[in-house]
């Protein structure tokens, strides 16, 4: 009953911040989603998700606190309780960045591999996903009202540090948080011109993050050590990791080259040409480490004692039924991409 209550609250947080015009009632919603979360973050009770929770709450707080700042400050200007073009400059700055840290963007994207390095995997695929709507929602809210040039700043150096923090890694926890700055960061990017494509985006890479959280809990995976053992516990896996990674790294035919190639289109349409390439060049690095776990899971074999070469017979295996149809809508959605370009 109590996880009940809690995953209720985890759900609702978002939708009222989406669904609501009232600065109040969205950060309300913030506040609900943020303080549901940390039971989430909790429940394998010991010191290092202790940790993790301490350092969630004592970011998302921080933030929160700058946001209600902005609000009381631009109810004091104004005395409304909604953003406006006459919304003065330094308020919508305030509010930059206190999504910023919400979203783990550069600079302030510290605290996102910590956190999900020492919490469980299905708590860090919550984390990474379900958690980045109600910010984005705000973001995508005042994306009309305002152009600074420290949204493209912010979304330069965060793809740039997602992929050159990633490259060391050997956690897969730390790899995916990783991956996560640097998609935020090609979100980021684009609600400056077309804050409907940023959605987009956020939806394809829920999908492709889900999909890539059930195989590693599936598996049981916590390193590259471990991934590279896919072979004797589950050999089918490894071209649903295939899939999934190239997907990830944005490589066409898949359905991860859809968001990047319609972002740089958009970017290049209004002579953003500059930060169109860099951030295609930057996206090689985040290519590369994706390219190191297909070639551990897919091209070598990890050396085993012969009693243990084949597990596939033992019991107590775990199944998600989602994980083939994410894994489809992963590999074969590129086809709809003239629609999408209709729509957008």
């Amino acid at each position: 009953m109590i996880y009940t209550i809690i995953f209720i609250t985890i759900f609702l947080g978002p939708v009222i911040t989406i669904t609501s015009t009232h600065l109040l009632i969205m950060w309300a919603g913030l506040e609900m989603s943020t303080l549901a979360m940390i039971p989430i973050l909790l429940k394998t009770f010991n010191p290092r998700a202790i940790e993790a929770a301490a350092k969630y709450f004592l970011t998302q707080s921080t933030a929160s606190m700058i946001l209600l700042l902005a609000i009381a400050l631009n109810y004091h200007n104004l005395g409304i309780w909604q953003l406006t073009p006459n919304t003065q400059q330094y308020i919508f700055y305030l509010i930059l960045i206190a999504l910023m840290i919400k979203l783990g963007l550069a600079p302030f994207h510290f605290w996102v591999p910590e956190v999900t390095q020492a919490i469980p995997i299905l708590s860090g695929l919550l984390l990474l996903t379900w958690q980045k709507i109600a910010p984005l929602t705000i973001l995508y809210n005042i994306s009309y009202l305002t152009n600074p040039m420290i949204i493209p700043i912010t979304a330069m150096l965060s793809i740039l540090m997602g992929g050159w923090g990633g490259l060391n890694q050997t956690q897969m926890r730390k790899i995916l948080a990783y991956s996560s700055i640097a998609h935020m960061g090609w979100m980021t990017a684009v609600s400056v011109f077309n804050p409907t494509m940023m959605i987009l985006n956020l939806l394809i890479y829920m999908l492709l993050t889900i999909s890539m959280f059930f195989t590693v809990h599936i598996l049981s995976t916590t390193s590259i050590t471990t991934f590279s053992k896919m072979w004797n516990k589950s050999p089918l896996m490894i071209f649903t990791s295939l899939i999934t990674l190239l997907s990830l790294g944005g490589l066409p035919p898949l359905t991860g080259f859809l968001p990047k190639w319609m972002i740089i289109v958009e970017l290049t349409k209004n002579n953003s040409i500059f930060m169109a390439l860099s951030m295609a060049l930057m996206a090689l690095l985040n290519l590369f480490f994706y390219v190191r776990l297909i070639y551990a899971s897919s091209m070598t074999v990890f050396p085993s004692n012969n009693n243990i070469k084949s597990q596939t017979h033992q019991n107590k295996q775990k199944y998600l039924f989602l994980l083939a149809p994410l894994t489809i809508i992963s590999s074969i959605a590129l086809p709809i991409s003239p629609l999408l370009i209709n729509l957008y």
